[in-house]
């Protein structure tokens, strides 16, 4: 080759080089790339993209949309979804995380809250149950889809702990008893333990403190009238057992000639903050100052029917505009603390409640579990969607387990055919903390044998109640 022609080629690779860089430098960089799945967006549209691309950087959502992202995007951490559906993270609005150390005892035993809960909780919660109890539960949410939840409970500042341990987003609300329990003599000690977490979990990322009364009936008015003002001062949620009996109705009306939710209107409870668990016995007026006062609800189908109580009519609530989630209630309640196993319940009960079968359609039921739970908790603008500019809590279902093939309609597919087994890619705040159906925050092992360990002594304990 002589001289000239080497100088030409040459310069050939130099300009084509200099094209690959210029070209590779338009490529964006961002911490975590999601491909190759079906996107359920939950958008205001329910779009769904076929081999879709969700774009992370940080904690946050940049971009969502066709795999042409990945001309525009780079990543050094990309997950395939391998054709399986990816969702927003499920929201779990009301449970008591820590009652996991109790699950499966005394099962369908009557008056169980009196003959069990209430003696077994006097004599073994501590702040080391609380905590134990969270993390073991906060696993099984975690490995279920679950990015965030709505607790309640004793000593709920050691059960944030937990959760943020985990890596889980949290509104723990401390329980507000006006009887004496492990955590405080009456519910002003409460008060005061739920200000003490608000001070240590202030701004935190993941966790939200808030309060917990327990009930309508089982904390005085003056109690929580209190609590409603320090709700306002510290702009803080408050989670709520309402309406949950038709004992609880009958005592209102009596008592007072309001229902449960009447009453608390009355007292001032009621705003955007509230959050009402269960709300099974309501009138068509209550659901009318509900949705003025617009409070959120959560709608604990599986722990309702199991304990024979009813029916919310949640889906009522739904279709005139009301905010409604789906919750789990606790682990001795409902026994399991996963979304995608209430998903199925929630369709096929309001269906036979309404003696129509194409009521409470799959695509509602998911909704409820993400941008409902999202809107009872008002945090629709950050959670509960795939959209840009939203928290990165993201979860994917995998296709390639017998139940879930084949799939003609994803929600179909979830709601009547996935099981919490299926979660493969759980993402919250932008972190990975599920991998190939694997936690990767905790060594699992260690949880379960603290658990076996204590529920030695609940068995210990139990057979002297």
């Amino acid at each position: 080759m002589n001289l000239k022609k080497l100088i030409l080629v040459l310069n050939i690779l130099f300009i084509d080089g200099c094209a690959l860089t210029h070209s590779a430098s338009k490529s964006m960089s961002a911490d975590l790339i999601i491909k190759n799945g079906t996107i359920l967006t939950m958008n205001a549209n329910k779009q769904v993209i076929a081999n879709g691309v969700v774009v992370i950087d940080d904690k946050t959502i940049i971009a969502v949309g066709s795999n042409d992202l990945l001309a525009t995007y780079s990543s050094l951490n990309t997950i395939d979804a391998e054709g399986g559906i990816v969702m927003p993270g499920m929201i779990n609005t009301h449970t008591h995380v820590s009652m996991t150390v109790f699950r499966s005892l005394a099962d369908d035993v009557p008056d169980r809250l009196q003959r069990y809960i209430f003696p077994l909780e006097n004599k073994m919660v501590s702040t080391e149950m609380s905590y134990l109890g969270a993390l073991h539960g906060s696993i099984e949410m975690a490995k279920s889809g679950v990015t965030t939840m709505v607790d309640m409970y004793l000593y709920e500042q050691s059960a944030a702990d937990a959760v943020k341990e985990i890596g889980l987003r949290g509104i723990m609300t401390q329980n507000i008893i006006k009887y004496p329990t492990a955590d405080g003599e009456n519910a002003k000690a409460k008060i005061d333990l739920a200000l003490a977490f608000i001070e240590a979990y202030k701004d935190d990322d993941l966790i939200t403190p808030g309060f917990g009364p327990h009930a309508p009936h089982t904390v005085n008015a003056e109690d929580l009238k209190l609590i409603s003002a320090l709700s306002e001062q510290y702009d803080l949620p408050v989670s709520m057992h309402v309406a949950e009996t038709e004992k609880e109705f009958l005592e209102f009306e009596d008592k007072y000639g309001l229902t449960p939710i009447e009453y608390l209107d009355s007292i001032g409870m009621l705003n955007e903050r509230f959050i009402a668990a269960h709300a099974i016995f309501v009138t068509d007026s209550d659901i009318a100052l509900m949705k003025e006062r617009d409070i959120g609800v959560s709608h604990n189908m599986v722990a309702n029917i199991k304990s024979a109580k009813g029916l919310s009519p949640a889906l009522q609530m739904h279709d005139l505009g009301l905010r409604v989630g789906l919750g789990t209630d606790g682990p001795m309640s409902g026994n399991t603390l996963d979304i995608i196993g209430q998903m199925g319940y929630v369709a096929k009960l309001h269906k036979l409640d309404n003696n129509d079968r194409t009521v409470m359609p799959p695509i509602k039921v998911v909704e409820m579990a993400t941008i409902g739970g999202a809107r009872a908790i008002h945090r629709e603008n950050e959670l509960g969607s795939i959209e840009t500019g939203k928290l990165a809590d993201v979860v994917v279902v995998e296709v390639q387990s017998a139940n879930m093939v084949p799939i003609y309609n994803p929600y179909s597919a979830l709601v009547y055919s996935a099981n919490a087994s299926n979660v493969a890619t759980v993402i919250v705040n932008g972190k990975v903390i599920v991998k190939n159906k694997v936690l990767q925050t905790y060594d699992e092992t260690k949880s379960r044998q603290m658990m076996i360990e204590f529920s030695d002594r609940v068995r210990a304990i139990s057979k002297t109640l």
